[in-house]
């Protein structure tokens, strides 16, 4: 195999779409390292697993040799990225967009190479654009293909407003990748219409035309939807030790392949091995707990993942929980599920008026911890471990 194969294969290991591989490969012939950009909107202030599936993939160009542009929207951050939104997002003002970008350079280096990453913010050349210059450039593009956009599109159609900068996102995202001649861009499967922008606006300027690689959305915890803040079902880089373990360790042995290819560092033979291994009888749990302290690790330390990890055997192991857990998902309306009805659904009591007597009468445990509270509602995108009496167990996630 030769080295370009080799970081093909590295380079394709995770994401949804590469285009294009014959134009990347002339890039890497070249022998020069690659001008690698992302670019990440200071929107809020903290980072959760969801938005290091590109930082890791940023990771991996820097060890094949490449130079990383970390591109902090700072600019676009105040317009607000329309993608997948159904109505205009509020403006933020630019001293909340420096308290957020400002923790995100703090949080990035916890992955990132310091000293192959660049960190550029979009204001330095669009503070610097006049009037006419940004007609110029909104001059570039029609209406008519800006409303090929789906979520665009969806909201005309749908008679839901479109206000005019939104027009210029993308257009801006573009232009960012002339000013910085990027070779290859990264973002998510959702940002495609953005990223295929800033090939044409390169065209349009005279320069090569950037490679893009998409990566994956990341699943919440619930399986279902995207790793959100909003939502709760995520993982937070600055959550403590034993929250982040303990969340990993309550995903479902399905999403947690998902996880293990997005996220974790380990070789691709290492990974494909644990999968044979698994398939030949390994219990999932051991793949998993290495992963949760490989996590707990990059943005703590050694000494706070083995503490989390005897953390986590101390709770679930001296309740007796056992290690194969029947698996439920359970559906919510409104704000979350109530505990009673949880139970019933997951089939831990026959019906929701048994469940509020156990739960009067002490015999119900949540995650290792008795529960009273006939009022608690289980929030969507919770996966906890639910216990009646001493012997029905079931991990329950909400969705």
């Amino acid at each position: 195999m030769t080295t370009i194969d080799r970081q093909i294969e590295i380079i394709r290991h995770g994401c949804d779409e590469l285009l294009r591989e014959p134009e990347l490969r002339e890039k890497l012939a070249a022998g020069r390292p690659l001008r690698v950009k992302a670019g990440f909107d200071p929107t809020a202030p903290d980072l959760h697993l969801g938005h290091t599936v590109l930082i890791n993939k940023l990771r991996q160009f820097q060890k094949l040799g490449h130079h990383v542009l970390f591109l902090i929207g700072d600019f676009t951050g105040m317009i607000g990225d329309p993608t997948g939104k159904n109505v205009t997002r509020p403006p933020l003002t630019r001293a909340e967009v420096a308290r957020n970008a400002e923790t995100y350079t703090a949080q990035v280096f916890r992955i990132l190479d310091r000293a192959r990453t660049e960190v550029v913010f979009n204001s330095a050349w669009m503070d610097r654009m006049g009037a006419a210059d940004m007609i110029k450039l909104a001059a570039s593009h029609t209406v008519a293909r800006m409303l090929e956009r789906d979520d665009f599109s969806k909201r005309y159609h749908g008679n839901q407003p479109i206000a005019i900068h939104e027009f210029l996102y993308p257009l801006v995202q573009g232009y960012d990748s002339v000013v910085l001649k990027a070779d290859i861009e990264l973002g998510g499967t959702d940002q495609k219409f953005n990223l295929l922008m800033g090939r044409e606006l390169q065209r349009h300027h005279g320069q090569p035309s950037q490679c893009i690689l998409t990566m994956p959305l990341l699943e919440g915890l619930d399986g279902v939807n995207k790793m959100s803040k909003s939502l709760g079902n995520y993982v937070g880089i600055q959550d403590a030790p034993s929250e982040i373990f303990g969340k990993l360790m309550s995903v479902s042995d399905e999403l947690m392949w998902r996880y293990i290819e997005l996220l974790s560092f380990e070789p691709l033979e290492t990974i494909r091995q644990w999968r044979a291994d698994v398939a030949a009888g390994r219990n999932p749990r051991d793949i998993k707990v290495g992963f949760a302290q490989e996590i707990v690790t990059r943005f703590h330390g050694t000494d706070a993942a083995r503490n989390a990890l005897a953390d986590f055997e101390a709770r679930f192991r001296q309740h007796e929980i056992p290690d194969d857990l029947a698996e439920v998902k359970l559906a919510a309306e409104g704000d979350g599920l109530p505990i009673a009805a949880a139970l019933k659904q997951a089939g831990l009591t026959p019906s929701t008026s048994d469940a509020l007597r156990m739960l009067a009468q002490g015999g119900v445990k949540m995650d290792g911890e008795k529960v009273s509270d006939k009022s608690l509602l289980l929030v969507r995108g919770a996966s906890v471990v639910l216990q009646v009496g001493k012997r029905k167990f079931a991990r329950v996630t909400v969705s």
